[in-house]
């Protein structure tokens, strides 16, 4: 959500802080501010909209300084207003503050400190932390960090924080609990951010703060204490991620430079678990083949497009493996009752490894004595920390809003994973495991293929990008693959969009159904029979002269007289399909917003990583 970045060293500050807001931009926002020490004092720069609005501020009133904290805005508490903006000030002006987060008890904070004559401006709940230091520096805390530890205790909820404290103007403060930070190591300098990419062009040497710690940051080193002032010892993590990998490389966006790398990525994921004689290796893992033989249930957790990453999964899994599988968003399986018990394996799926409501249902979940399995993208993150196994997706920073690379990243771990556990349960032979893994090794050239047919496929959206709304339909693995396409839709083109099960139709969305109504139907070749269960919902839709759009296998002639449009791709084992015609949804959906003229990696009102409730 919003984005934290801060900095202390001999170089000038303001520069540094925009170019890591600016790699921050993919977490969404509204508004955008800086607060900086100008060898004077404390000054405040903020303004609704862009970060070039803020930029074009600066140059007209320019801020110097060596120490200064950034922050781009995801409206919560109040509406985008300048005054809402980050920083925050105290009632002296000597407390300046940026936070991510939410803190859930700031009404009674502020009530309290206006009893005690505190004067609010804004309608935020960040607010109240620099006012909470201000009157415990009133009530006599012996030091500044005392003042901070006892703000931090009256707060409840979550927050990463940057605080600069006008009487020490060669440091700052960074806290955390609940809410994604990092502290980049220089040397002579030293940087937060609420992501790496945010400052990996200036340094890869890391660390990562835990709940409940406060860093204090000075050009000469960190020092990190949790909030009874104890000294916490951090080991120096040394990142991977190189600056060049957030950068567009030629592409006109990070989605369409996200989607063409999808064969890359997927191709080093199988050479990474795929061993020359066709098993999976998974290295450093963490669950033995002896765990998942005794296992019998499995509950996925996740939130939007890795919850239907998690549907896949559940299919697959159940395919393979013969275990029984939930799956649930978790923003509802956190606040459910359900019988689980130590026997049951937790896999939450998150792109970022931060996402607040899968974050809270993995730790009620180890709560409960249960195993937990992180499919993620980042290391480092927390879902990573509090794993007991993870599976890396490895697919390097996803910077466009809408997840491509990461999804299809998720569905092949899904892939690899059922395998592996197919086998170790002996549901599956090693000779069904090398055929499996030999058609999970023809999705990269599959995908290869899709992607040579971009031009027809934004033929087909420039032709269709202009309606209210579509309808998405697919069956069995493929109906995630149509709540997926929908998605995106929504997400990059501002189009209305639903998926359905394709055999739900008739239980209301055909009522939808006319001569203006795009409906996306995915209706390759299966083995089974809901190929032919597809072409009579196609058959429906065609009777009710809805603008249908097939996603077809290559040479198949079933839909020639059926369809307005369609797309083909290569034939592709079923459960592996969704892999390759998601990639045709991306594009439809990507060209579909290009027509229509929206803010592609930067959608309204969306941020990348969830981290607040």
């Amino acid at each position: 959500m919003c984005g934290i970045v801060g900095y202390v060293g001999s170089r000038e500050a303001v520069p540094l802080l925009m170019a890591g807001l600016t790699n921050l931009e993919y977490r969404g926002y509204d508004s955008a501010g800086i607060a900086a020490f100008d060898g004077t004092g404390l000054i405040v720069q903020k303004c609704v909209g862009r970060l070039s609005a803020l930029g074009e501020r600066l140059k007209n009133e320019p801020v110097e300084g060596r120490v200064g904290i950034g922050h781009t805005r995801w409206a919560t508490h109040g509406e985008p207003s300048e005054i809402n903006s980050h920083p925050h000030l105290d009632c002296t002006g000597r407390i300046a503050v940026v936070h991510n987060g939410i803190i859930e008890n700031y009404q009674e904070l502020r009530a309290a400190l206006e009893a005690k004559g505190h004067q609010f401006i804004s309608q935020t709940d960040t607010e109240v932390i620099p006012h909470l230091i201000e009157a415990a520096l009133s009530d006599g805390a012996k030091s500044f960090e005392e003042a901070l530890q006892t703000a931090l205790k009256l707060a409840r909820g979550a927050y990463a924080l940057g605080i600069l404290f006008k009487d020490q103007p060669d440091r700052f403060y960074a806290a955390r609990h609940g809410s994604p930070l990092v502290v980049g190591v220089g040397k002579g300098e030293q940087f937060i951010a609420s992501d790496v990419p945010a400052i990996v062009s200036q340094t890869r040497d890391v660390i990562y703060l835990n709940d409940g710690e406060i860093a204090t940051l000075t050009p000469d080193g960190v020092r990190v204490t949790n909030l009874d002032g104890q000294e916490v010892k951090h080991e120096i993590v040394t990142v991977t991620l190189r600056a060049e990998s957030v950068e567009r490389a030629g592409f006109e966006t990070f989605m369409l430079k996200e989607i063409h790398e999808q064969p890359r990525v997927l191709r080093n994921l199988l050479d990474k678990h795929v061993s020359p004689d066709s098993s999976v290796l998974m290295p450093g893992f963490g669950l033995s083949p002896q765990y998942f033989k005794k296992l019998n249930r499995v509950m996925i957790v996740s939130c939007g497009t890795a919850y239907h990453a998690g549907m896949y999964g559940k299919l697959l899994l159940e395919n393979l493996t013969r275990i029984a599988v939930e799956t649930d968003l978790g923003s509802e399986f956190r606040y459910r009752d359900p019988k689980i018990d130590p026997g049951t394996l937790i896999v939450a799926v998150s792109q970022s490894g931060e996402t607040a409501d899968t974050l809270a249902s993995v730790r009620m979940a180890k709560s409960w004595g249960c195993k937990t399995l992180s499919i993620c993208n980042v290391p480092g993150s927390t879902l990573v920390r509090v794993s007991d196994a993870v599976f890396f997706t490895d697919a390097g920073p996803e910077i466009g809003v809408a997840s491509t690379k990461a999804y299809t990243a998720q569905l092949m771990a899904f892939g690899l994973l059922a395998i592996h556990i197919g086998l170790s349960r002996g549901e599956i032979s090693e000779k069904d495991a090398q055929t499996l893994l030999r058609d999970l090794q023809a999705i990269p050239d599959a995908i290869h293929y899709v992607l040579r047919r971009k031009d027809s496929i934004r033929a087909i959206a420039d032709k269709h990008h202009d309606g209210p709304s579509s309808l998405y339909l697919g069956r069995r693995f493929n109906y995630p693959t149509a709540l997926e396409g929908a998605l995106k839709n929504k997400e990059i083109s501002y189009q209305h969009a639903e998926g359905y099960a394709a055999g739900e139709m008739k239980h209301g969305p055909i009522a939808l159904i006319n001569e203006y109504l795009p409906v996306v139907c995915i209706c390759t070749k299966t083995r089974d029979e809901v190929y032919e269960k597809m072409i009579s919902n196609v058959k429906e839709v065609e009777a009710r002269h809805g603008k249908i759009i097939a996603i077809a296998t290559d040479g198949d002639t079933a839909f020639d007289r059926l369809a307005e449009d369609i797309v083909f791709v290569p034939p592709t084992r079923d459960e592996f399909s969704p892999l390759v015609n998601v990639v045709a949804l991306q594009l439809l959906a990507y060209y579909a917003a290009q027509a229509r003229g929206t803010d592609i990696d930067k959608p309204r009102n969306l941020a990348k990583s969830v981290t607040v409730e």
